[in-house]
């Protein structure tokens, strides 16, 4: 079965979710959540940076996949984890 439409978040009417309303949706769930700061969609692209470091993803493989132009943005996501380092002397 082809879907309809090949976007990642739909909305009630299996339309694509506007920026604006999924912007809404993440703000609010981070109210719900109890966070300390306002929630933004950029957040779940950090989240991706520190999870694919914590997993031990190249930093150069890390870059691309964010696009960053400049390895300089990626570096935060590897420079805060310490644990990639535990195994280099095994």
């Amino acid at each position: 079965m082809k879907a309809d439409n090949d976007s990642f978040f739909l909305s009630n009417r299996r339309g694509a979710l506007s920026r604006k309303t999924a912007w809404l949706a993440i703000r609010n769930y981070g109210e719900q959540a109890g966070l300390s700061l306002a929630a933004h969609p950029h957040m779940l692209r950090h989240a991706c940076g520190f999870a694919l470091a914590d997993q031990g993803a190249d930093t150069r493989l890390i870059q691309d996949y964010l696009g960053h132009r400049n390895i300089q943005h990626t570096v935060i996501y590897t420079a805060s984890n310490p644990a990639r380092f535990e195994k280099l002397w095994r």
